[in-house]
């Protein structure tokens, strides 16, 4: 494809995206038209079902951006050999300047993703099998270096975590946390949970 048309398409959809953050958070996901969407995103109602068919796409869009967001900033700062505690802090504060930054769209896709309106369906379960693909080989290098017991789950391992991971936020959204002392809260609590999911010593 020409590198511009492929540019312009990169654009609107980055329009559609930016216009459905701006438009949930302010009118709420269920009252925000699609008409609406396209309008403000300066585009025709028809261009925006050629990139989304439904809202909810959308959504998805912003956790894909999500996902890449989080796996460039552990290959950035860690390595598979880095400590369970170091790629684990940089995944879930990753998570958490993408999802804070766009505060009330934020919460809108926590919304869909921990308490959807309707059963995960396919496009929902690939993408929390692509995050488990970030996270497993993680938690199978902490138990092969003996900082997690290797009788555990990866799947009860990863929602232990993602338990505190969402304690955070829902203190930050409380206000109870707050932006600057998130990291330190985070480590404290990962450190814990590390510390008593450790083999014994003997």
């Amino acid at each position: 494809m020409h590198p511009v048309r492929e540019q312009n398409k990169i654009n609107k959809r980055k329009a559609i995206i930016d216009a459905a953050i701006k438009l949930f958070s302010r009118n709420g996901y269920e009252q925000t038209s699609i008409e609406e969407l396209a309008r403000e995103a300066g585009v025709g109602k028809g261009t925006v079902y050629s990139y989304f068919q439904t809202k909810k796409e959308i959504v998805h869009a912003f956790c894909e951006a999500e996902l890449d967001f989080t796996r460039s900033e552990l290959a950035a700062h860690t390595n598979p050999e880095s400590s369970l505690q170091e790629q684990l802090l940089v995944i879930f504060m990753a998570e958490f300047k993408h999802i804070t930054e766009n505060r009330d769209f934020g919460r809108i896709y926590l919304q869909e993703s921990v308490f959807p309106r309707e059963h995960h369906g396919e496009a929902d379960l690939e993408m929390q099998n692509q995050y488990f693909e970030i996270l497993y080989p993680i938690y199978r290098g902490a138990q092969r270096r003996g900082e997690l017991r290797s009788d555990l789950e990866l799947l009860h391992i990863a929602g232990h975590f993602w338990a505190l991971h969402l304690l955070i936020l829902s203190c930050w959204y409380n206000g109870m946390i707050p932006t600057k002392e998130a990291p330190e809260a985070m480590k404290t609590l990962i450190n814990q949970a590390v510390d008593g999911l450790k083999p014994p010593t003997i």
